[in-house]
């Protein structure tokens, strides 16, 4: 049987080299074609790159004055969008070489550098490099997550291969610029500048640019404020790379390389400090928008002018202080510090801040405040200072001592005050009428120390505010200004309460027979009392709630007279806008327009307007406000008003030198609230002080010496922007010649007599009948017989 003879080696190596190329050849085929299938699965998970050409920046709230202050920035993250336009070529080039050298020579992947990082891996086991390049950050920053996976590494490619196919290189820069994370909440270029520099881009000096284009590759570690010798090797690495590529000369280099780095937090730049304003618009604007208010840019430009803003805010702390100051000294924040340990601070509340007292000698007082600025505090500037008997604190000279830790407030340039954090609060808040447009709002003394806003949502007694309400009331039932109701003792019963209500005057004095214009003018409780009697509740109730009152704010019983419901400051002033702007009801409004971040118009307010000069008989329409009270009862109103400035409790506005100023002053129980609610031509305003938890105010301090004064120096500091014009008389209002004992018609030969405004249908037909000598004597000893 013949033997089969062995393979010889060469064929069987042939053999087995033609199975290995087969199955690499197989292996290599076949794993193509499941990455091409793969990479085409993958490609319909991808995002769609056409988003990139409106993307939207997340950018913050910017809510503004209506002249363009910025009042305050809400939002996370700090973004100012630019275009590639505006980017110095210089600064370009820095993130080029900081970034990706060959940025305008790849197709969107640097082949090269990605070997480099591969080769890095393989050698160490770390991803030393990234290999992105700025495509490639773009498609990760605004199409991908930033988890680090290498199937996101390869997302990242075939998008950035694909964004170079559709879009130009400058598109692509601009896209980088605006989007990349800087640190300190900046994102994008411009942003990083101002949070850095406090500058525009345009501004950077080449070791700013340097060191803002080092930021992109670890923010955290590069930041030139919390890392700054990092932060410095990696500015001075961009600037080799810059000096390396040409883009910049040896002898720049060396300059940048040598300066001190000057980044620090630049404060967001509020140009006007209206917390409380900003908050009620943020609160207006979240409702509207949602949480997407902080992302979209929007810009909110209010109805508020700066000037009125800030001498509002000035006229509420200097008037708390003034009423503060009248009830002594309450002692040091800190006494000794050397003794005691305790610190100088930089707070600021209100205007008022503390300093630690350096010296005390015969002209005063010497000082230094927290960043080492010495002042000097005059004694004349400092003997309000008598203190709390109960505290035993002895002269201002004798308790002031080198080392105690003072509050002090500048009075004027270089002139400062002692001074105190007031115990009391206060609101104030001024409209335009004709549209109910705010133009001054402050919710207390300090937004910061106390966010509540006592002109929105505080819940206070009017008091004798109300009663130009009730007054409307009884001119609309037929009672006029010469109306004569008896200011007497009134006890009202009442079963629900265990005692029967004795109302009394502020004064506990009697007039007798007063007139309305009288009683309004000089605040007369049993006045209102008795004619709120005659009219009705439930009519001074009906009345009220046309000038924008809720039911449930008025008690259904005759301490309404008096003012005893609820009511913040914002509706006391809206009611009296009423009374201003001939008889209409607005709606207070803070938001004049919104734009977004491209200065498109998304809101435009259209409110309704006062119009006094319209016919009564106009159908109703969406731009004329709704009629709360008829020009006649306007007009008979306003004439009371305005007498309650010129002849009653309100007499010190007359220091204005105005004819068209009116108003009510208002005081509650043991002075728990003080009000002045007055208005000019065009502007109406209302002023509160009170405190917090309804302390009494003390002895004598009513609306006419607490809030009233508040007013005034609001008015003083703009009336120049409200010319005065005069109240035009309507139709059906005539003069006639009265006794103001009776009110009844006087010849007008007749001594003692006035002139009294009436509505055609009130003027009285009977005439007074003079009183003898004898009379009179018989009537003034049954009067102290009375009283």
């Amino acid at each position: 049987m013949p033997i089969k003879k062995a393979p010889k080696p060469k064929s069987l190596i042939k053999t087995l080299f033609k199975w290995l190329a087969f199955f690499f050849f197989a292996f290599i085929g076949t794993f193509l074609i499941a990455s091409y299938f793969f990479l085409v699965e993958l490609d319909k998970e991808l995002p769609d790159i056409d988003q990139l050409q409106h993307v939207q920046y997340q950018m913050p709230l910017n809510i503004y004055s209506q002249d363009n202050l910025l009042i305050a920035q809400f939002g996370e993250k700090r973004r100012i969008p630019i275009n590639i336009e505006q980017v110095p070529p210089q600064l370009i080039k820095a993130f080029i070489a900081a970034e990706d050298d060959r940025f305008y020579k790849h197709n969107g992947v640097d082949f090269k550098g990605l070997l480099r990082a591969v080769s890095q891996l393989a050698l160490t086991g770390k991803k030393r490099q990234g290999g992105s390049t700025i495509t490639m950050q773009v498609a990760r920053n605004f199409l991908l997550s930033n988890e680090r996976t290498y199937l996101r590494k390869l997302k990242e490619i075939i998008l950035a291969l694909k964004i170079e196919r559709q879009y130009s290189k400058d598109q692509i820069m601009d896209l980088y610029l605006n989007k990349i994370y800087m640190g300190q909440r900046a994102y994008g270029l411009a942003a990083a500048a101002q949070t850095y520099y406090g500058k525009d881009i345009s501004e950077l000096a080449l070791h700013q640019q340097a060191m803002i284009a080092g930021l992109p590759k670890a923010p955290s570690i590069y930041n030139p404020i919390a890392n700054p010798q990092r932060a410095i090797e990696r500015r001075n690495y961009v600037l080799r790379r810059m000096l390396d590529l040409n883009y910049i000369n040896q002898h720049d280099y060396e300059l940048a390389v040598r300066a001190p780095d000057n980044a620090e937090i630049q404060p967001i730049n509020v140009e006007l400090q209206a917390p409380y304003i900003a908050e009620m618009v943020r609160q207006e604007v979240m409702s509207k928008y949602g949480e997407t208010a902080y992302t979209l840019g929007l810009k909110i430009y209010t109805t508020v002018p700066s000037q009125l803003q800030l001498a509002a805010e000035d006229a509420l702390q200097k008037t708390l202080h003034e009423y503060d100051e009248r009830h002594g000294y309450r002692g040091f924040p800190h006494k000794n510090t050397q003794k005691s340990g305790a610190q100088l601070t930089d707070n600021v509340i209100g205007d008022t801040r503390q300093a630690l007292i350096t010296a005390v000698g015969d002209s005063g007082v010497t000082a230094k405040l927290y960043d080492n600025t010495q002042i000097n505090i005059a004694w004349k500037n400092i003997e309000w200072a008598k203190p709390y008997p109960e505290k035993n604190i002895g002269t201002a000279k004798a308790f002031l001592k080198p080392n105690d830790i003072i509050w002090v407030r500048e009075l004027a340039k270089d002139e400062w005050a002692l001074t105190q954090i007031p115990d009391a609060e206060a609101a104030f808040v001024a409209l335009n009428p004709n549209n109910g447009a705010i133009l001054a709002l402050c919710g207390g003394f300090d937004f910061y120390h106390s966010k509540y806003n006592r002109a929105t949502q505080s819940k206070r007694q009017p008091g004798s505010g109300f009663k130009p309400i009730v007054y409307t009331a009884a001119l609309e039932k037929g009672f006029t200004a010469a109306s004569i109701i008896n200011d007497a003792p009134i006890v009202i019963e009442d079963p629900s309460q265990e005692n029967d209500w004795r109302p009394e005057n502020y004064s506990h004095r009697f007039l007798g027979p007063t007139s309305l214009r009288v009683a309004l003018r000089e605040s007369i409780n049993l006045v209102s009392v008795r004619l709120l009697q005659e009219i009705g509740v439930s009519q001074a109730i009906d009345t009220a709630m046309r000038f924008g009152f809720d039911k449930e704010q008025l008690p259904g019983t005759l301490s309404l007279a008096l003012g005893s419901g609820y009511a913040s400051p914002l509706r006391m002033a809206s009611a009296y806008a009423v009374f201003a702007n001939g008889g209409f009801l607005v709606k207070p409004y803070l938001i004049e327009r919104i734009e977004d971040h491209q200065g498109n118009l998304l809101f435009q307010a259209t409110p309704p307007l006062a119009c006094p000069n319209c016919p009564d008989h106009d159908p109703p329409s969406p731009s004329r406000a709704p009629r709360s009270i008829s020009a006649k009862i306007n007009f008979l109103a306003n004439s009371l008003l305005r007498d309650v400035v010129q002849r009653g409790t309100a007499t010190q506005a007359k220091q204005l030198g105005r004819n068209d100023l009116a108003g009510k002053t208002g005081t509650t129980n043991e002075q728990r609230d003080a009000w002045f609610n007055g208005f000019a031509t065009d502007i109406v305003a209302s002023a509160w002080i009170g405190f917090d938890n309804s302390l009494p105010l003390g002895h004598g301090e009513t609306g006419g010496k607490v809030a009233l004064p508040m007013w005034i120096k609001f008015m003083k500091s703009v009336q120049q922007n409200f010319p005065e014009k005069p109240l035009t008389q309507p139709n059906g209002i005539v003069q006639a010649y009265i006794n103001p004992a009776d009110g009844l018609l006087l010849a007008q030969e007749a001594k003692g007599g006035i002139w009294e405004y009436f509505s055609e249908e009130t003027v009285p037909t009977a005439t007074s009948t003079p009183k003898s000598e004898e009379t009179e004597e018989d009537e003034k000893l049954a009067e102290e017989a009375l009283f």
